[in-house]
């Protein structure tokens, strides 16, 4: 078997400033890979600085981080996949070490942690949001990622090609993330240091739009994902909005025997026929969203490890 190929995928958008360092950084730490810039509409001189760096440049008409990554995970062949923002805060370095760890120990995702004591590079903001979002993930499903919200991660084949992409923007992360614990891949993390960008370059993280947008995503895959845990969740609100609403009614029947607050009396009743629907669609749902995980799972297993499998 031939070595495995490696290809540098790096989303870009307005990063004139960093681009050409990014790309010549990866050539020297991974000298054998192909790089790939895929740009998002910039409007400065990102591709024409891309190019010159000796970087493949393609676009990608739609706006956003995961409608990019889409493209590029379902456009690029290759045995082992670098994804690595454009803006030069990671370190190219790493990269060498992350991709044998990754082939070492047959690992479908390696995810870059990032360090960094600059504070700067990771705004307070930026770290609280990363640390709530990432806590809320772990405690739904499972402890095996400490920083979710990293651009800087290595891919297999098999992940790649059988990744349903379908977010659209910086939210990709949490899907990528959720996917592969979902379906228990084997997947490890990495420290790797994480710097400021250079002067010139800005974030295009929105602190409270985007992270409010993440959090919607973690909600609807917890739905999608774990119904019958959302489903009841809901339905114990539900249930506990109804008591809370009885409490009264049953403490005037008690001491009157009479009930005179008879639409209290129909919103509890109304409410706790709810949380039982509630709890009804979550058993049924969980049963859905087994069969999606068992055809999910069929089909990663079913994409081969390694390129010259297919071509062979």
């Amino acid at each position: 078997m031939s070595l495995p190929t490696v290809a540098v995928l790096i989303p870009c958008h307005n990063e004139e400033s960093a681009i050409s360092k990014v790309v010549n950084d990866f050539r020297s730490a991974l000298p054998s890979a192909k790089i790939y810039v895929y740009d998002n509409n910039s409007t400065d001189r990102t591709i024409a600085l891309a190019r010159a760096a000796g970087a493949r440049v393609f676009h990608e008409p739609l706006q956003g981080k995961g409608n990019v990554v889409r493209r590029m995970f379902s456009d690029i062949e290759a045995d082992v996949y670098v994804l690595v923002d454009g803006d030069d805060t990671y370190l190219a370095a790493s990269a060498p070490h992350m991709v044998s760890t990754l082939l070492n120990d047959r690992l479908d995702m390696l995810n870059g942690t990032r360090i960094t004591e600059i504070v700067a590079a990771y705004r307070r903001g930026h770290r609280t949001g990363n640390v709530l979002l990432s806590g809320l993930v772990r405690q739904i499903f499972g402890s095996r990622i400490k920083d979710m919200l990293s651009g800087y991660r290595i891919f297999s084949r098999r992940f790649v090609k059988s990744f349903p992409a379908l977010s659209s923007g910086f939210e990709i992360e949490t899907e990528l993330t959720i996917h592969a614990l979902e379906l228990a891949m084997p997947i490890g993390e990495a420290d790797t240091p994480y710097k400021d960008r250079p002067e010139g370059s800005a974030s295009k993280l929105r602190t409270y739009s985007d992270g409010v947008r993440i959090l919607r995503t973690i909600m609807m895959l917890i739905k999608n994902e774990r119904p019958l845990f959302f489903f009841s969740v809901c339905g114990a609100i539900l249930f506990a909005a109804a008591i809370i609403l009885a409490i009264p009614i049953f403490i005037e029947f008690h001491r009157t025997h009479l009930v005179p607050r008879f639409p209290t009396a129909i919103l509890a009743t109304g409410l706790v026929t709810l949380s039982f629907l509630s709890l009804s669609c979550g058993l049924i749902l969980d049963s859905v969203a087994r069969g999606r995980k068992e055809i999910k799972r069929m089909i990663y297993l079913s994409v081969p490890i390694w390129q010259n499998e297919v071509n062979s």
